[in-house]
């Protein structure tokens, strides 16, 4: 195979990603070795790789290797470049950095800022602006972790108000971290001309006057904007302070370049519906103002009336409660989720109602596994799996309320009815942040209403509940948090129960106007059509093979015909090779969307066919590796489904330890019996199968002796197996 993805040593290959440009973003995007070649390789490119786009982020575990992608890379030097235009004409317009959510804008800032200090000459500072504490954090925790800000550093250089920030540039800091709202007044803090401003989200409704601002108090610095979505109509004041885009890499690039995943929207708008039509458009401006200061949750709720109540209603966030816990449960690939409610007390009563409804579940799962365990029952084996790993959620999954502080919320929640404190408490004491972003950790619901819905990266999130209305950035921002790119995560879901979906069309208008202009956000029907699609090809390929796959599947689960079906297809596309490899990349295929796809009903149609696919697949691959075959996950696995049918003599390998001798699936071959294996074959009606086997103990046994004896001198190896 001819490498045309590049990566990290370290990386998993799910991180190499396809070099497509080599000079420019608007050059036709291509796959090939000599675009790789030539945007890599070249010594010029090559050394700025290496010393300017390689990072080492520090974390729990260790340290992280990073390594700049094809985006990045020429998206950062456009921004130089741009900014030492702007340095000539003296404007200080550097531009606006649209990179989509997801793609690693952050690390972006830290690339560009660390190359201007190292290749540009001058003594700069790096003012990084953003409008909440919580970003404000979470990039300053950036640039520490990467190394481009010691410890002490990025404690002290936090402007805590503008005479603060005077004082930071005074002191020439070489990074600082402020909020947007300390440039109040227009007037003049600094006037310097090697300060370079890095705004985060630079378009918010809160930039247009508070930019000016900004502009005026540092009149003789270089401004560029990094956002995660583009302009819109009515931000021209932006442009103003910014200029115009310097790198454009848009939603539909990211996911054709594998740097984020596809989303999937499921509308799940309770039966309850709203009667007015334009409660959303009707609250939007006040949800926005809310998110502003958290403080003025109170006077949103006694302004939107009875519209609010509408959305709070008990009833209604009863039946949401409901069926989140029923959702999340049955997803394919649940990984982590996030629930957003309107304000902080609706997101608590959600949590407690939610937590009531787990509770109720286990109940009910509880008692059934105790049915499906007794002696009389006569459950499936299948059946007992699911119910067991459905309790092993249940029991262990933790959740929590996520939310900002305020003064006097503990009381103001007691009215009515609610207890934050321990929320509070846990909110003050542990880092939940890295618990939600820890996959193993067992946080996987939180209850949000503001944080964590931008500046937020958790890979395994997969599902954003939304129970919000929203509109433009916000919610744009909002659905991206389950764009990220995580080991088995094929796509991100909304589901939303707010029923914004108006809103997302009209977001999603302007935010696939990138080069492409196609829509980010895809109808889950679409998910059931790419199911279908590649169960299709799939079930083509093993015809193709003389493996029918619908016949095996009508079959009755267990019944020895299907054992005996499972296993022929089993030997019919274990070898060669290739035809082994493509099978699996057709499985693989499948698997995806359909973990994808659950828990939606329209699974039950593919079901028999994918678990047929699966039981195939999982048994190829526990033939064809190395060593004792590991405990998988796959589902409708059947336990060593073709040990008592592999051979018509009836011959088996043991699967435990049961006598003396070498390990499972280990032969010696200096003392095969060549003419005992001649009948065995003759004899074998899998014969694949077994040359599967085989292949597999020769190597296994090779590879000890080469170890034992690397120059292999005068050792007595078989000549006829060569």
């Amino acid at each position: 195979m001819v490498p045309r993805a590049g990566g990290s040593l370290t990386a998993d290959w799910e991180r190499f990603f396809e070099w497509k440009r080599v000079e420019r973003e608007d050059e036709p995007r291509r796959v090939s070795l000599e675009v790789i070649l030539r945007g890599v390789a070249e010594p010029g490119r090559l050394l700025d790789l290496l010393e300017n786009f390689v990072l080492f982020s520090e974390h729990k575990t260790g340290y992280v290797k990073i390594l700049a992608q094809n985006h990045q890379f020429l998206g950062v030097n456009n921004a130089i470049g741009s900014m030492l235009q702007a340095r000539s004409a003296g404007h200080g317009r550097a531009g606006v950095f649209w990179q989509t959510q997801g793609s690693g804008k952050s690390l972006a800032m830290v690339f560009f800022a660390q190359k201007v200090l190292r290749r540009v000459p001058g003594n700069w500072t790096f003012v990084v602006v953003t409008d909440r504490t919580e970003l404000d954090d979470q990039i300053a925790r950036t640039f520490k972790e990467t190394g481009a800000v010691s410890d002490a550093d990025s404690k002290s250089c936090h402007a805590g108000s503008g005479a603060h920030l005077r004082q930071l540039l005074t002191a020439n800091h070489r990074y600082v971290f402020t909020l947007i709202h300390k440039f109040q007044t227009p007037e003049v803090l600094c006037d310097r001309r090697d300060v370079v401003v890095l705004t985060d989200e630079a378009h918010r409704s809160q930039y247009d006057t508070l930019a000016l601002n900004m502009r005026s108090a540092l009149p003789n610095a270089l401004f560029i904007a990094f956002t995660g979505t583009p302009l819109i109509a009515g931000e021209e004041r932006t442009r103003e302070v910014f200029g115009d885009y310097v790198s454009i890499y848009d939603f539909q690039q990211s996911v054709e370049d594998g740097a984020t995943v596809r989303l999937f929207y499921e509308n799940r708008t309770p039966e309850l519906r709203l009667q007015n039509p334009t409660l959303n458009d009707d609250i939007y401006t006040l949800v926005e103002a809310a998110e502003l200061d958290e403080n003025q949750e109170q006077r949103l709720e006694q302004e939107l009336g009875r519209q609010y109540h509408l959305i709070t209603r008990d009833d209604r966030l009863d039946t949401i409660a409901k069926d989140i816990v029923r959702h999340f449960l049955a997803r394919g690939f649940q990984g982590k989720a996030m629930v957003v409610s309107i304000d902080k007390a609706t997101a608590l009563r959600m949590h407690d109602k939610v937590r009531t409804h787990w509770q109720a579940e286990r109940s009910r799962v509880e008692t059934e596994l105790a049915k499906a365990r007794s002696y009389a029952s006569k459950a499936e084996p299948d059946a007992v799996a699911d119910l067991g790993d459905r309790l092993r959620v249940l029991t262990t999954t933790d959740m929590n309320l996520v939310v900002s502080p305020a003064q006097n919320e503990i009381e103001q929640m007691r009215q009515l009815g609610l207890d934050i404190a321990p929320h509070r408490k846990r909110m003050n004491e542990e880092a939940l942040d890295d618990k939600f972003k820890d996959p193993d950790d067992p946080l996987r619901l939180v209850f949000v209403c503001a944080m964590w819905l931008t500046g937020f990266d958790a890979p395994s999130c997969s599902t954003i509940y939304l129970d919000k209305p929203m509109r433009n950035h916000t919610l744009m921002q909002t659905v991206a948090r389950a764009n990220r790119v995580f080991p088995g995560k094929h796509s991100g879901l909304i589901v939303d129960y707010a029923n914004v979906f108006a809103s997302l069309e009209k977001a999603l208008a302007i935010y696939g106007k990138g080069t492409g202009g196609a829509t980010p956000v895809r109808d889950k029907r679409e998910l059931v059509e790419d199911l279908r699609r590649a169960l299709d090809a799939a079930l083509v390929y093993c015809l193709g093979h003389g493996v029918d796959i619908p016949a095996i599947a009508a079959l009755p689960t267990g019944n020895l015909s299907r054992l005996t079906a499972l296993a022929d297809s089993v030997d019919r596309l274990i070898a060669p090779d290739p035809v082994r490899k493509d099978f699996l990349a057709h499985e693989r295929l499948v698997h995806a969307p359909y973990q994808a796809v659950k828990p939606d009903p329209v699974v039950t149609e593919f079901a028999a066919r994918v678990a047929c696919l699966a039981v195939i697949g999982a048994e190829i691959r526990q033939r064809t590796n190395p060593g004792p075959p590991a405990i998988s996950a796959v589902m409708f696995q059947i336990n060593n489904l073709l040990d008592a049918s592999i051979e018509a003599d009836g011959f088996r390998i043991p699967t435990v330890r049961e006598q003396p001798g070498p390990p499972y699936g280990v032969i010696d071959i200096s003392a095969i019996d060549f003419a005992a294996l001649a009948k065995r074959f003759e004899k074998s009606q899998r014969k694949n199968v077994e040359i599967e086997r085989l292949k597999l103990a020769v190597r296994a046994q090779l590879e000890k002796m080469v170890q034992a004896n690397p120059t292999r001198v005068d050792y007595p190896c078989p000549r006829t197996l060569l």
